[in-house]
């Protein structure tokens, strides 16, 4: 995986336009409403930043990935869960509530809890002369790149409602658009290597993306949390922000071998998502018109 302009300077654009959508889709109210079920947020929470990166080292040494790959699947396991995620859980007949207050809880962790994991990636798979590491200037740069578009999206939305509501449909549209020409381009500048990567990565984002939905699922229904709101953890934990692990691995790791993992289960978490989604409401009722989202 080379870097190229559409993986240095368009991934990052689309990066902080999905960002910024996350931001004028948020209010005070969805962190606030951890309040209103602590349980499948907590649930939910340990899954993501405690058992999750855990649980991914494990396959990471089951399957002998090299290295690089081996921090790319670490990178991509502490990533917060991806603002699609909602969609999937709404088609699901998921809370969707739980899912905007998630990713909102996500994003914040994520400025702590994934530089730890990816340092501890690093020193542990890669030696000491591997050259790349998350320091503090670049843990900030974490910061910036997760929290900026986010905030600036928030306050767009406090400070004029009414226009935030009106381009929030289209900036998100938009963000789709720039990252699904971001990927194509990508994608046919790789097409000759595509084949490689799926054979080097593929088993272990296959069964890292079904250990992430499973997890996400099974552990809130072991706690007693309803149904929909377990389809929603386990949309949330199983649709990784791959926009972001790519976008750190390339720029502020320098490292295209790391950012394969992320690019190749950006695609599998989309077939087993929407696998367990088409299964699962099944066994659901969709929501009534006009309830609480």
């Amino acid at each position: 995986m080379e870097s190229s302009v559409a993986t240095t300077v368009l991934l990052p654009i689309a990066l902080g336009v999905i960002m910024f959508g996350l931001g004028l889709s948020l209010t005070t109210k969805d962190f606030a409403r951890v309040l209103s079920y602590p349980k499948a947020v907590v649930v939910a929470l340990v899954c993501q930043v405690l058992v999750l990166p855990a649980a991914c080292f494990g396959l990471v040494y089951a399957l002998s990935l090299p290295p690089e790959l081996a921090v790319g699947m670490m990178l991509l396991a502490a990533s917060p869960g991806g603002t699609t995620a909602n969609l999937f859980s709404h088609l699901a007949h998921g809370d969707v509530a739980l899912n905007i207050t998630l990713t909102a809880v996500n994003s914040l962790l994520a400025v702590l809890t994934l530089p730890l994991v990816v340092n501890f990636a690093l020193g542990h798979f890669l030696t000491a002369d591997a050259g790349i590491g998350l320091q503090f200037g670049k843990t900030v740069q974490v910061f910036a790149i997760v929290l900026i578009p986010v905030a600036l999206g928030m306050l767009a939305r406090h400070r004029v409602p009414a226009l935030a509501d009106r381009t929030q449909k289209p900036v998100k549209l938009l963000s789709v658009v720039f990252l699904i020409g971001t990927i194509l381009v990508a994608v046919y500048q790789e097409r000759e290597n595509i084949t490689g990567y799926l054979a080097d990565v593929g088993l272990a984002t296959f069964l890292f993306s079904v250990l992430s939905i499973g997890v996400g699922y099974l552990a809130p229904r072991l706690f007693k949390v309803d149904r929909r709101q377990s389809i929603a953890a386990a949309m949330e934990i199983g649709i990784h922000n791959s926009v972001l692990a790519i976008t750190i691995a390339l720029t502020l790791l320098n490292s295209t071998q790391i950012a394969i993992p992320a690019a190749v289960y950006g695609i599998v978490m989309f077939f087993t998502a929407g696998a367990f989604g088409f299964l699962i409401s099944r066994r659901v009722a969709a929501p009534a018109v006009g309830s609480a989202p």
